[in-house]
């Protein structure tokens, strides 16, 4: 039973047409449909399609051989045993560094970025070492940020080795290249490592390829000590520093022949090349004399010294 009864309030039936949209409007995509109006499609459309399809087909195909060779070419980065495990004073210290493997499938690069005005002397007595324990294809280039560098700079890696189209016959690529950079860069591995800069940064690393860092943790730091004090006090430090950088020289070499004890090291290396650096080779202490003329008997210094003639 309903609450309310109302009567109707008119008499007639009137039927009200609604639309069946709200808005009707022209159809603003009609000029760039991709059918015609008698339902075939735009020529244009067609092109541009077949296009795509062709670009995504040569793309899958390179992606393909790019696949395929990784499997079959050794990366640098397979071959370079970056795994240094701490191995106690008492054992034997030469597995502790960064070993490149006999089996040669790729050469591993390295490519330092140098300023000319700040020659790296202790990268090129490095260089002259590794020369010795690998087949290394050394090679110097000059940016477009440099105007000009003088003809030492330019084959202080030596002369341009006869077989070095043959890429595959060496283990180590050096590449030198003369720019104008604030500090010192050098790069290994694009995937796996950011740019080390700093040369003290970079001489830490390529030591690793030559001998292992000390693995007393007391024997390691003197070394890095000795590394920053050599470039941040005696080549960048003030004339007191300088001094006194010389007197802590003389006392170490007093008490051993080398800076980091009986056997000659990286800080040996450092030291040696930031005095030659710093022209102080010839008013040097005693103890300090002696050292230059037991590092230049060793025949690794000689790239060093032609660079300041």
């Amino acid at each position: 039973m309903p609450m309310y009864q109302v009567k109707p309030v008119s008499g007639c039936d009137v039927q009200v047409d609604l639309p069946t949209c709200m808005y009707k409007l022209p159809n603003v995509h009609a000029p760039f449909s991709r059918s015609l109006q008698n339902g075939e499609v735009d020529p244009a459309v067609k092109a541009l399609e077949a296009r795509q399809d062709e670009i995504m087909r040569k793309l899958y195909e390179l992606k393909a051989a790019v696949e395929g060779l990784a499997k079959t070419v050794t990366t640098p980065d397979a071959d370079l045993d970056l795994t240094l495990p701490f191995i106690p004073s008492h054992c034997p210290r030469t597995h502790n560094l960064l070993v490149l493997k006999s089996d040669l499938g790729a050469l591993r690069d390295i490519v330092i970025n140098a300023n000319p005005a700040q020659p790296p002397l202790s990268l090129l007595v490095l260089h002259s070492l590794l020369s010795q324990r690998y087949r290394v294809l050394s090679t110097v280039h000059v940016h477009s940020s440099v105007t000009s560098v003088p003809p030492q700079l330019l084959s202080c890696l030596g002369p341009r080795h006869a077989d070095s189209y043959a890429r595959h016959m060496f283990q180590l690529g050096f590449t030198l290249i003369w720019k104008d950079v604030p500090k010192l860069q050098m790069k290994f591995s694009v995937q796996n490592m950011c740019p080390i800069e700093g040369e003290a940064n970079v001489a830490r690393f390529l030591f690793k390829l030559l001998a292992p860092y000390p693995a007393d943790p007391a024997a390691a730091t003197l070394v890095d000590s000795w590394l920053d004090t050599a470039f941040f006090q005696l080549v960048e430090g003030s004339t007191k520093e300088r001094a006194a950088v010389l007197r802590a020289l003389n006392s170490a070499l007093g008490r051993t022949p080398w800076l980091s004890g009986p056997e000659f090291s990286l800080a040996d290396i450092a030291c040696y090349c930031c005095v030659l650096r710093t022209g102080s080779a010839a008013s040097a202490p005693a103890n300090v004399q002696r050292w230059i003329k037991s590092c230049e008997n060793l025949g690794h210094f000689g790239p060093a010294k032609l660079l300041l003639q």
